[in-house]
C-alpha cells in the first residue's frame, strides 16, 4: 500500500499553490486590524480625516484578495484531494481484486463495501476539508500570535496559554474517540454485512418467514452502532464545551486588561481595537480545533483498516516466469492429488484421473462430495495440498493465471448474472470480440433463443440483479450460453441443468456431445448428465470409489446402480 504521504508528495506542486494561496488569504486577513488601528490612532483620535478613503480602499482590497486566494485554496485542495481518493479507492479495488479465493471465504461482503466506500470516502475528506482546515489553523495561529506578540507582549501571553490549554483538550479528546471510531467502523462493517445479505437473499426471508427474525437481527447491529455513536457523541459533548468556554471568555478577558493597559498608557485605543479583533480571529481555530481532531481521527482509523486490507495477501500467485502453451489442447491429469482447506477437514483424498483432450469424463456423487472443489483446483482459485494437476502435460502452478483461466468456460452450480442486458452477459467471456449473431447462435445451442426473443427487447433486455425476474432453468441457459460463446478447449458444467426439464437437458447434453476438439467436465447429480460421458467417476467423502463407462458401472452394481435404480428403475437385461 502506498502512504499516504506518498500521494502527497506526487501532488505536491498542487498543495504547495494551495497552502501558498493559503498564507496569501490568512496574510491578508491580518491586514484589516492593522488597517482598523491606524483609522482609530489616525483618523478617529488623530482627527486625519484624509487618510479615510485610503484605508477604506484598503479594506475592500483586503477582502477581494482574500475572496481570490480563498477559492485558489479550496478549488486546489478539493480537485487534488478527489485525485488522491479516487487513485486510493482504484488500488484498494485491484488489490481486493488479487486476493485469492481463500480471501473471500473468511470476508463478508459487507465488510469490503465499507472499506471501498465509507473508509476512502473518511480519508478523502481528511486529505481535502479537515487537513486544509488543520493546515489554516496552524498558519492561521502562528500569523495571528506574531501579531499579538508585536502589539503588546505582555497581553499576548493570556492568548497563548489559551491556546495550548485548547491543544491539550483537543489532543486527549482525539485519544479518546480514536479508539471509538475503531469499534464504529466495525460494527458498520457488520451492518452492511448484515444488511447486504438479507437482500441478496429476500425472497429466501419471505418464502421462509424470517422477516421478524431477520429484522430482529438486523436492529441487534444497528441498536450497537447506535450506541457506539452516541458514545462518540458524548465524549465529543463532554470535552467540547471547555473549548467553547475558553473561546467565550478570551476576548472578554483581553478587553478587561488590554484596557487597563490603555489607561495605563502602556497601548493606544487603535493597538486594543486592532488586539481585540486578532483575539476574536483566534477564537475560530479554538473553536475548530474539537471538530477537526474528531474528523482527523476518523480518518487515521479508517487508514488502518484500509492498511489491514493490503496486508492481506494472494495465496495464489503468478510465477515469475510461467510457462506459456502455443496452443491449449484440453488434456487434463489429476494425480495422486489432495486438498483440504486450513479451518476444515480433508475434501479431497488421492484423486487421480486423466481427460485425454476432447473427450469427456462425468463426475457424480453426494452433494459434499468435493465435486466443485475438483474444478477450483484446476483453475487455481485453491492449491492442491498433494499431488499435482497437469493441463497438457504441464503443471498448472507453473502456468500463466490468464492462460489457464482463460482456456476453461465454466458453468458455475451457483448461477450468476450480471444486472445488464442479456448480450453483455452472455458475452462476458469475450466482450470484445463477439458479435451479436454469435451470441444469438450461442444461445441457440444453450436452448435460450427461444425465451430471449419472446422479450420486448430479446438481446437488449436488461435483466435485474443475479437475474430477478429469470426462471431457474432460464438463468442456467443463459450461463451456458455464456460457456458456450467462449470457445475455449474445456468446458465445465457444475451440476448445470438440475434446473432444467428433461427434454431441454437431453437437447442440451445433445449439442455437448457434438461439440468436437473440446474436453468437458461434467458434473451432475442426474444419470442423464453423465452416461454419455467416456469415463464416469463416483465420489464418496473426497475418494474415487468409483470409475468406469456407463455400462460397466451398471455392471458394478455400486454407487452408481444404486442411483440409477432410484433414478430411473431396474435397467433392463
Amino acid at each position: 500500500m502506498k502512504k499516504i504521504s506518498t500521494y502527497i508528495w506526487e501532488h505536491k506542486f498542487a498543495y504547495t499553490f494551495a497552502v501558498l494561496s493559503m498564507v496569501i488569504s490568512i496574510s491578508l486577513d491580518m491586514l484589516s486590524p492593522q488597517l482598523t488601528k491606524h483609522i482609530v490612532d489616525d483618523v478617529v483620535l488623530g482627527g486625519q480625516v484624509d487618510r479615510l478613503a485610503f484605508l477604506l480602499t484598503g479594506i475592500l482590497c483586503v477582502g477581494i484578495g482574500r475572496c481570490i486566494f480563498q477559492y485558489c485554496k479550496e478549488y486546489t485542495f478539493d480537485i487534488t484531494g478527489s485525485k488522491i481518493s479516487a487513485e486510493l479507492r482504484k488500488r484498494l479495488f485491484l488489490h481486493v481484486q488479487s486476493l485469492s479465493a481463500d480471501f473471500f471465504d473468511r470476508t463478508g461482503t459487507g465488510e469490503l463495501m465499507s472499506r471501498i466506500k465509507d473508509d476512502v470516502d473518511r480519508i478523502w475528506d481528511g486529505l481535502t476539508y479537515v487537513s486544509m482546515l488543520l493546515i489554516e489553523v496552524c498558519i492561521h495561529t502562528s500569523i495571528v500570535l506574531f501579531c499579538m506578540y508585536s502589539l503588546n507582549w505582555k497581553l499576548a501571553i493570556l492568548p497563548t496559554i489559551c491556546m495550548a490549554a485548547a491543544a491539550a483538550i483537543a489532543i486527549y479528546m482525539e485519544r479518546k474517540l480514536d479508539i471509538v471510531y475503531e469499534e464504529i467502523s466495525e460494527e458498520n462493517a457488520s451492518l452492511n454485512t448484515v444488511a447486504e445479505e438479507n437482500l441478496a437473499g429476500v425472497r429466501t426471508v419471505k418464502a421462509f418467514a424470517r422477516e421478524k427474525h431477520e429484522i430482529s437481527k438486523f436492529l441487534s447491529h444497528n441498536k450497537r452502532y447506535y450506541d457506539l455513536n452516541m458514545k462518540q457523541s458524548k465524549l465529543f459533548v463532554r470535552y467540547h464545551p471547555y473549548l467553547s468556554l475558553i473561546t467565550r471568555l478570551l476576548p472578554v478577558i483581553v478587553l478587561l486588561i488590554g484596557g487597563h493597559l490603555v489607561y495605563g498608557g502602556e497601548m493606544t485605543l487603535g493597538d486594543l481595537s486592532a488586539f481585540i479583533e486578532y483575539s476574536m480571529n483566534i477564537v475560530w481555530p479554538m473553536e475548530m480545533l474539537g471538530w477537526l481532531t474528531n474528523s482527523f481521527s476518523s480518518a487515521l482509523a479508517s487508514n488502518r483498516r484500509i492498511k489491514k486490507i493490503y496486508e492481506e495477501k494472494p495465496t495464489i500467485t503468478e510465477p515469475e516466469n510461467p510457462v506459456i502453451l502455443p496452443q491449449v489442447n484440453g488434456k487434463i491429469t489429476f494425480s495422486h492429488v489432495s486438498f483440504h482447506k486450513a479451518d476444515l477437514h480433508e475434501i479431497l483424498h488421492d484423486i487421480s484421473f486423466t481427460v485425454e483432450p476432447g473427450k469427456t469424463i462425468g463426475i457424480m456423487g453426494a452433494t459434499g462430495a468435493g465435486k466443485s472443489s475438483l474444478i477450483y483446483l484446476l483453475q487455481r482459485l485453491y492449491d492442491a495440498t498433494d499431488g499435482s494437476i497437469l493441463l497438457d502435460d504441464v503443471d498448472v502452478k507453473k502456468l500463466s493465471l490468464a492462460q489457464l483461466r482463460s482456456s476453461v468456460s465454466l458453468v458455475m452450480q451457483d448461477v450468476f448474472l450480471f444486472s445488464d442486458t442479456i448480450f453483455e452477459n452472455v458475452s462476458l467471456g469475450q466482450k470484445h470480440i463477439l458479435t451479436l449473431p454469435a451470441v444469438m447462435e450461442a444461445s441457440k445451442r444453450a436452448q435460450a433463443k427461444s425465451f430471449i426473443e419472446k422479450m420486448d427487447k430479446q438481446y437488449d433486455t436488461v435483466i435485474g440483479e443475479r437475474g430477478v425476474g429469470l426462471s431457474g432453468g432460464q438463468k442456467q441457459r443463459i450461463t451456458i450460453a455464456r460457456a458456450l460463446a467462449k470457445k475455449t478447449p474445456i468446458l465445465v458444467l457444475d451440476d448445470s441443468t438440475s434446473a432444467l426439464d428433461m427434454e431441454t437437458e437431453q437437447s442440451i447434453h445433445e449439442t455437448l456431445r457434438q461439440l468436437e476438439g473440446i474436453t468437458k467436465i461434467i458434473i451432475g447429480h442426474r444419470i442423464s448428465a453423465v452416461c454419455h460421458a467416456d469415463e464416469i467417476i463416483i465420489l464418496e467423502d473426497g475418494k474415487i470409489m468409483e470409475r468406469g463407462s456407463h455400462t460397466s458401472l451398471l455392471a458394478q452394481k455400486g454407487l452408481y446402480y444404486q442411483t440409477y435404480v432410484a433414478q430411473y428403475g431396474e435397467p433392463d437385461v
